[in-house]
């Protein structure tokens, strides 16, 4: 009896370990896909997110390899990396995961980037939130795409989160009504060791792990680019 509740407890923990292990090792590989779409922004001004928009983000969210498709009644479901404006800095990444159906003739399956931009403090806030729904608690709408932002526009007025789409290197504007964001627990903790709240980690007072460092160096650099090039062109 005693050797098969030790066997019964030794394959949970072996289970345990392997999942995760797995949950690292996803969220590690989701941290350098996401920086790598953080890179394509810079690579491709002209068919990128504009200056002005990213100068402005209160918050970057990006999702590598969203897949949406279908037949007849699509849907949308991929995970991603969230980080915030703070005094100090951008934050720490918080994992985020997203999903949500949408009606309409879609043939095929497709893998995205997509990039969401908080624009202001009501979108800021239903990030931090943990759990929101694009276009019913937040409003999102399709970003202006290229090096810079029409001023004849109302994106910065009106939309608390621009979305973007990115297919074979071009951005592109993308509406995702209905679509679900919400913290992913799982990756949360294999990375930062403990289920720290959006609001914490968004908010910069939890430290970045040393493995995501890299995004973070990126987010960092894509911004101050974004905000260098925007003040050199009020300037001319």
């Amino acid at each position: 009896m005693k050797t098969k509740l030790w066997l019964s407890i030794g394959v949970l923990a072996l289970t345990s370990t392997n999942l995760w292990a797995s949950a690292y090792s996803d969220s590690i590989k989701r941290l350098q896909m996401s920086t790598d779409v953080l890179h394509s922004i810079v690579q491709t001004p002209d068919k990128g997110i504009p200056e002005e928009v990213l100068s402005s983000a209160k918050c970057i969210v990006v999702i590598p390899h969203l897949i949406k498709g279908g037949f007849v009644v699509g849907g949308e479901h991929g995970r991603g990396i969230a980080s915030c404006r703070t005094p100090d800095g951008w934050s720490a990444p918080a994992f985020v995961s997203i999903g949500g159906g949408s009606w309409g003739l879609q043939i095929g399956i497709e893998g995205i980037d997509l990039v969401m931009v908080v624009m202001n403090d009501h979108g800021l806030q239903h990030l931090l939130s943990s759990k929101f729904q694009l276009g019913g608690d937040a409003s999102a709408s399709a970003g202006p795409v290229g090096r810079h932002a029409s001023a004849g526009t109302d994106w910065k007025l009106n939309s608390e989160i621009l979305t973007y789409s990115r297919s074979r290197g071009i951005f592109a504007g993308i509406t995702l009504d209905g679509a679900v964001v919400e913290q992913d627990e799982d990756s949360t903790i294999a990375i930062y060791g403990k289920d720290h709240s959006f609001r914490n980690i968004l908010s910069g007072q939890v430290p970045a792990p040393s493995s995501t460092l890299a995004f973070v160096r990126s987010i960092n650099r894509t911004v101050h680019i974004s905000q260098v090039a925007k003040g050199r062109a009020g300037n001319r």
